[in-house]
């Protein structure tokens, strides 16, 4: 686990600052193709296990932080379709959430947009959602503040549900992975993004920086969450973390 250099002690793996470099704007409409290029397509069969996560969880109203194109939640409704349950997905990024918008279109009754940045919620009352999630995002912010913000908005006894980066616990076969990226990551995003070197940048140190999965089960741990399990995804390329805030 390192603290980035995006301030003194922030845990920002990428050391990414979106007020600093508008990237996610910039790839919006390219990002799901650097998801299926960077993951080799891996990437969907984990969004479909995450979003199966969260459908399982006992929740009426799901905040759902950094959720790019809509994907996710694509995945997470006709695991609810029918159900008395509210969506509010969020994002930072206005062409994240334009392109998200569109693909939810039909969804309107049950999922709501809204441009927030998972690091501060001032617009999201304390103790109002049942559940937050937040996918392939915690590595790119201060996961501090970020994990802060989704103790304050959960209730007692809310969910918290997280895709991300993680490590495979096989040391030889981890610095294989993370050779392949790093030779493969630039490559690609180059090819992808017409040269926009920041776009694999971000992505690659944040996959370098992560803190493996039982170093984030013990950090929820420490921020007060219950019930932390996590389940390791293509080896341990990403783990699927889940915990409780204490109470009713």
């Amino acid at each position: 686990m390192q603290p980035s250099n995006t301030g003194p002690g922030r845990l920002n793996a990428a050391g990414f600052t979106w007020q600093g470099d508008d990237v996610f704007g910039r790839i919006a409409h390219r990002y799901d193709r650097l998801c299926d290029l960077f993951s080799l397509g891996i990437h969907r069969l984990w969004k479909r296990r995450v979003a199966r996560a969260i459908a399982r969880e006992p929740w009426t109203v799901l905040l759902d932080g950094a959720t790019g194109t809509g994907d996710i939640i694509l995945r997470l409704l006709p695991d609810v379709s029918g159900q008395p349950r509210r969506i509010v997905a969020s994002d930072i990024s206005p062409r994240m959430l334009a392109i998200a918008e569109r693909r939810l279109a039909q969804h309107r009754e049950v999922v709501e947009l809204r441009q927030l940045d998972l690091e501060h919620m001032p617009e999201v009352a304390s103790a109002s959602v049942d559940a937050y999630s937040i996918s392939l995002g915690l590595k790119i912010c201060d996961r501090r503040l970020a994990l802060q913000e989704a103790w304050r908005v959960l209730r007692p006894g809310g969910r918290l549900i997280v895709l991300e980066a993680s490590d495979i616990p096989w040391a030889p076969l981890q610095g294989l992975y993370l050779g392949y990226m790093a030779v493969c990551m630039p490559l690609l995003g180059w090819l992808a993004t017409g040269g926009d070197a920041s776009a694999y940048r971000y992505l690659l140190q944040g996959i370098r920086a992560f803190p493996s999965a039982p170093q984030l089960a013990q950090e929820l741990q420490e921020f007060g969450f219950e019930a932390v399990t996590f389940e390791r995804l293509s080896l341990g390329v990403v783990a699927i973390h889940t915990a409780r805030k204490p109470g009713r």
